[in-house]
């Protein structure tokens, strides 16, 4: 099983990444190890998840994301636009 997760970082960016194991990725963002982009944008909130069965699925699927803009991410993926946009 493999997690595709948007990160809403304190900059009001949005964040996207893939993991096995979704709580191991987060602890590992927490302590400042899983990636510049969101180090430098603590805190940061999980504001998305979908799961898929293999890495490959959601690769695919990430890829697809990070095309879009981000009001294309917050209108396809019903994402809550008030408490993005802060």
């Amino acid at each position: 099983m493999c997690n595709l997760y948007i990160l809403l970082c304190k900059d009001k960016s949005l964040y996207t990444g893939i993991a096995k194991n979704l709580e191991e990725r987060m602890e590992i963002h927490k302590i400042g190890k899983g990636s510049k982009y969101v180090n430098s944008r603590k805190p940061f909130k999980l504001i998305y998840t979908e799961s898929f069965e293999s890495w490959s699925e959601a690769l695919k699927r990430e890829m697809e994301i990070k095309k879009w803009s981000r009001a294309q991410k917050i209108a396809r993926l019903g994402l809550n636009f008030e408490k993005i946009k802060g």
